[in-house]
């Protein structure tokens, strides 16, 4: 610990002594006002981890027009941030918004956040799609409804920014959708024929600004995936300056070992490597943190670009499937239910998630028991009164073992069925929250308390990730300094994706801004009653356009689609 705290005050003095010139530097070279918005008397951190400063800041169009003492300057809209934060916008590195935003564009929850820009792609990616992936996409359509009128990741990202959203919004390709379009949903290698159709589709991505390749092993079909068949994809990635990011084969009892097979990808592939939402899940594993840290900064000594991102919670979400053992979904959800229901296969699938702790990511052993399984995410009306109940609950009052229930549910909702498991250690959490080299990411939807949403119980995380960094483990814990929280919320994903001109307030950036009280900042939403928005932020500017005003939303939607380093001129 001594160590890191050592590189992070480096860092922080580093960016500190650039910061000192700030004032003088931005506001000489910035023509004077007026500017559209001045940002006046804030405590000003400009995202480099530096110590903060009080100071204006400028925007004029989309862009930041200066930093400094601009107190004489006039502007059409003055914002009074005197005894308030100021920094750039948030960046979620791993959203699952991807449909959400499609049904409201608000990004409520996460807007009131000051989260400025959704990154999505955990594997599975909103295109490159055929027509047989939009035809299970529209069969297992849950609350959401909605046209899929795309076919590649990049039209996608333009169709958000066509029907328009409150955020930035930038994507990876999924492997498992790369697989799934050359594939399909079998468990078998690719042939030669078909690796080189799944690098072609990799490249056009890549060229048409994905930001890299994402994967999620622990989940059929991107379980079915070895390790060089991921190596092929990541070369193609690497050509055109991406990177890799993935949610580890395990997070459990091989969790040191899919560190390696990672850190082999980077190596091999010759690209950044970032792990989704670091952990060490079930409490037979929680030991094995501090060694997955080592494993991780002894490939950064070596000169590999090995990051992290987390969330700031015990609990994890994923579906109530990902109990079942991994060669029970080949062929897709109605391969499953059947056999789920076939009298032969049905023993042998109850056996393993009883007793299997190798070999895959078992869930349901994972969270220790039945009662630490809670159940929030039902496609069928007449399920939906069991949600907030436990799996251990559901189970009693259907007077059936655990087990059975959690096939039967899976059988009759014709779904994944939305689950929280209870599956870290809050020790842990604390060690992950002030490594220099972990950002954050919510793992959830953004959504607001109204309509569809509450439809259905959402992880915490949703409404509460980044305020519950800055409010619990920053003011409250004081697990790291504020100014180093902002930095890695801000310029240290911006740097890890490549993305232009964001992650800091500097002049010529683009104006992502968000003014907070660091008093009074907190998450609000809880497991039994989620639909809660996190308190404290004031204002918040998407490419110089207000959407947050006094800690309301003013319905303005000025999102962009972010690209990666690699994307062609069209």
């Amino acid at each position: 610990m001594q160590r890191r705290q050592f590189l992070a005050a480096g860092l922080s003095g580093l960016a500190g002594s650039l910061l000192g010139r700030l004032p003088n530097a931005s506001s000489s070279q910035t023509p004077a006002g007026p500017f559209d918005v001045l940002i006046r008397g804030g405590t000003v951190y400009d995202g480099s981890g530096a110590p903060p400063l009080r100071a204006d800041v400028a925007l004029r169009g989309d862009r930041i027009a200066g930093v400094g003492n601009l107190a004489k300057e006039k502007a059409t809209t003055v914002i009074d941030a005197d005894g308030l934060a100021v920094s750039p916008g948030f960046i979620n590195m791993l959203s699952w918004s991807t449909e959400s935003l499609l049904i409201d564009g608000r990004s409520q929850s996460e807007i009131r956040q000051g989260v400025t820009t959704e990154v999505m792609g955990e594997g599975w990616s909103m295109g490159p799609l055929n027509d047989a992936i939009k035809k299970r996409m529209k069969a297992e359509q849950g609350d959401l409804k909605y046209d899929i009128e795309w076919t590649t990741l990049g039209d996608y990202l333009r169709w958000l920014e066509r029907v328009k959203v409150s955020p930035n919004v930038a994507s990876f390709v999924g492997a498992t959708t790369i697989r799934e379009h050359v594939i399909g949903l079998d468990n078998r290698k690719p042939t030669a024929d078909e690796l080189e159709r799944m690098r072609q589709l990799v490249e056009a991505e890549m060229k048409d600004g994905a930001l890299g390749v994402a994967s999620a092993l622990v989940y059929p079909p991107a379980f079915y995936a070895g390790t060089e068949e991921l190596i092929e994809l990541c070369k193609v990635a690497a050509r055109h300056r991406g990177m890799y990011i993935s949610h580890l084969r395990s997070e459990g009892a091989d969790l040191l070992g899919a560190i390696d097979e990672l850190v082999r990808i980077s190596r091999e592939a010759k690209l950044p490597a970032e792990i989704y939402h670091f952990k060490a899940l079930g409490e037979p594993n929680w030991h094995k943190m501090d060694a997955a840290i080592a494993r991780v900064e002894a490939a950064r000594r070596q000169g590999l670009r090995i990051t992290a991102d987390m969330y700031c919670y015990t609990a994890g979400a994923t579906g109530l499937t990902a109990c079942i053992p991994p060669w029970a979904h080949e062929g897709g959800a109605l391969a499953l239910r059947r056999r789920l229901q076939d009298p032969e296969q049905r023993p042998k699938i109850i056996h393993e998630i009883r007793t299997s702790k190798e070999g895959w990511e078992n869930f349901y052993l994972g969270a220790g028991s039945p009662e630490r399984i809670l159940l929030v995410e039902f496609k069928k009306d007449h399920l939906k009164p069991l949600q907030g109940k436990t799996l251990a609950q559901v189970a009693g009052q259907r007077r059936k073992d655990p087990v059975e229930t959690l096939l039967d549910l899976v059988v009759e909702d014709e779904s994944r069925i939305g689950t929280v498991y209870f599956l870290m250690s809050e020790e842990n959490v604390r060690k992950l929250i002030p490594l220099p080299w972990v950002s954050f990411g919510s793992d959830e939807a953004s959504q607001a308390p109204e309509g569809v949403f509450l439809k259905s119980m959402p992880h915490p995380r949703a409404y509460g990730n980044f305020a519950r960094l800055l409010g619990k483990y920053v003011r409250e814990e004081k697990l790291l300094p504020l100014a180093e929280a902002i930095r890695k919320l801000t310029s240290l994903p911006a740097g890890n994706l490549g993305l232009d001109r964001r992650g800091l307030l500097k002049a010529g950036y683009f104006a992502d801004v968000v003014v907070f009280d660091p008093r009074t900042i907190i998450d609000r939403a809880t497991y039994e009653k989620p639909h809660q928005y996190a308190v404290g932020v004031q204002h918040v500017f998407v490419n110089g356009v207000q959407v947050l005003k006094d800690g309301e939303h003013t319905g303005a939607k000025p999102g962009r689609a972010l690209w990666g380093p690699g994307k062609v001129a069209r």
